[in-house]
């Protein structure tokens, strides 16, 4: 009996001594990796889809009836102020204008005889009046033939690229029909719109700022060379959508952009004294953010946060942190409400210079 007390008090300890070394062995593999939020200043970037628009953009239409005699500049080619884009057969109009050349010259020669006549005496002043009156008439009407006889041919009114051709060689044009469309592109208007409360926001942090100036992402996801400088925002809110419109101009000297261009306009926002967490130390319930807080006794409390802003692979924090807090940053997923852990704290800093984010 005694033999077996000595050996169940020999097992009692054996068992315990085994039961702590394992305990020790899990405490050294769960060492955990946590850091503290960062306060410091950054800044958000800021996309809006945008439509791109050529400064000048006008449709071309002929401005008198007639056939289409000839076109001069082909699709998508650059032309000059003034360059002739179309000629319409301008057989009728120059016969009108020949008349109308005519009879101007034969109201002048009656109007020097009725002058020589009434210096003599030989006509009354009412002649002359009379004569002057039909000479002027003439005159207006050879001008006005001469207008029409110049509309049939269609000139450039600035510099621009040609667009598509609506009309072919031969083609009967009415008065009005649509030729082709005319695009400066030297500069571009870019549009895009801002929700409400991002506009307060915007108008709040630009006063004494240079805030006008923006970033413009292309189709191809490449960003154009040219910086733009935001010009106009309109005056009214659309309703409907809760936006207001913006107009930023882009230089655009390689002729680059084109009219009914895409893109996203970037537009860097300044956040002074923000507080940053890593996104990965972050996750969600319902909707709703979540981090791990390690309290002074190393056990892991679980608290809601806000985010405020979202940067790329970090979170600025407007709610539910302090720049003194631990939270856990690896592991989230081993731990659970009121574990005591073993961590590591890392620097701030430390963490956020190796994630892809650069913060300035």
């Amino acid at each position: 009996m005694k033999t077996f007390a000595l050996l169940f008090a020999f097992c009692l300890a054996l068992g315990f001594t085994s039961c702590k070394h394992h305990e020790e062995e899990k405490t050294v593999k769960n060492n955990f990796l946590a850091t503290s939020p960062v306060k410091m200043d950054t800044a958000l970037i800021k996309n809006y889809v945008c439509q791109i628009r050529s400064i000048n953009h006008i449709e071309v239409r002929a401005l008198e009836k007639g056939y289409l005699q000839e076109f001069f500049v082909d699709e998508g080619q650059p032309v000059k102020k003034g360059q002739v884009l179309f000629q319409i057969v301008p057989l009728l109009y120059q016969a009108e204008a020949n008349k109308a050349a005519a009879e101007a010259k034969f109201a002048e020669i009656e109007y020097r005889n009725t002058k020589r006549l009434a210096d003599s005496g030989i006509v009354a002043p009412n002649e002359l009046a009379l004569s002057s009156a039909k000479l002027e008439k003439a005159k207006a009407e050879l001008q006005l033939m001469q207008v029409h006889l110049g509309f049939t041919k269609i000139v450039a009114p600035f510099d621009g690229i040609m667009g598509r051709l609506h009309v072919r060689k031969g083609s009967l044009l009415d008065e009005g029909d649509l030729l082709t469309t005319l695009s400066d592109n030297s500069t571009m208007w870019v549009y895009f719109n801002m929700p409400e409360h991002e506009y307060i926001t915007y108008q709040t942090n630009a006063k004494g700022t240079n805030r006008s100036t923006v970033g413009l992402r292309m189709a191809n996801n490449q960003i154009f060379d040219n910086p733009g400088k935001i010009e106009v925002i309109e005056a009214d809110f659309n309703n409907e959508t809760g936006n207001i419109a913006f107009r930023a101009a882009f230089p655009n000297p390689d002729r680059l952009l084109r009219h009914g261009a895409t893109g996203n306009i970037i537009m860097t926002v300044p956040v002074p004294n923000a507080l940053l967490i890593p996104q990965k130390a972050t996750f969600e319930i319902l909707d709703k953010k979540f981090v791990f807080v390690i309290d002074k006794n190393n056990a892991i409390k679980t608290r809601e946060i806000t985010i405020g802003a979202e940067l790329e692979d970090l979170y600025v924090v407007s709610e539910g942190l302090q720049s003194t807090d631990n939270i856990l940053l690896e592991g989230l997923r081993k731990v659970k409400e009121n574990d005591v852990i073993a961590y590591t704290h890392e620097k701030s800093k430390d963490v956020i210079a190796n994630l892809k984010v650069y913060v300035e």
